[in-house]
């Protein structure tokens, strides 16, 4: 079973939505809180924080190019993390990545989006968005 497995990846023209399904092993949410999150890498590009959560905290965070059109979102009882994408764009394409960190120090940095905080990432989900 893999630890992060992702769904929900496609095709869409621009403007289009998706929305992305990220399920949790119970192998690795222990009793506290952690951070997960979704980032992504497109044609050329490195990776780039997409957005995130601390379970501990109400926060959500966005990196600047989809603040306003995505939507991160938590469902502890089925352990899956979802991504809603909306307003989609050609440069939106990519691989994406669902992460997550259970080291309790992770709420501190999670709204930098660095990849380098997850410890733990899926094998991806890709997007592509036409025009």
């Amino acid at each position: 079973q893999e630890q992060l497995a992702e769904s929900g990846g496609g095709s869409v023209e621009a403007g289009g939505s998706l929305r992305l399904s990220c399920e949790v092993s119970p192998d690795i949410i222990r009793d506290g809180d952690y951070c997960m999150g979704w980032f992504r890498q497109g044609p050329g590009n490195g990776r780039e924080g997409v957005a995130a959560i601390y379970t501990g905290g109400p926060g959500k965070y966005y990196g600047a190019s989809v603040k306003g059109r995505f939507t991160i979102s938590h469902d502890d009882a089925k352990r899956t993390l979802y991504l809603q994408m909306t307003s989609l764009r050609p440069e939106d394409t990519g691989m994406y990545y669902c992460v997550a960190d259970v080291r309790p120090t992770c709420g501190l940095v999670v709204s930098q989006l660095q990849s380098a905080d997850f410890r733990r990432w899926g094998q991806g989900t890709r997007v592509t968005v036409s025009s």
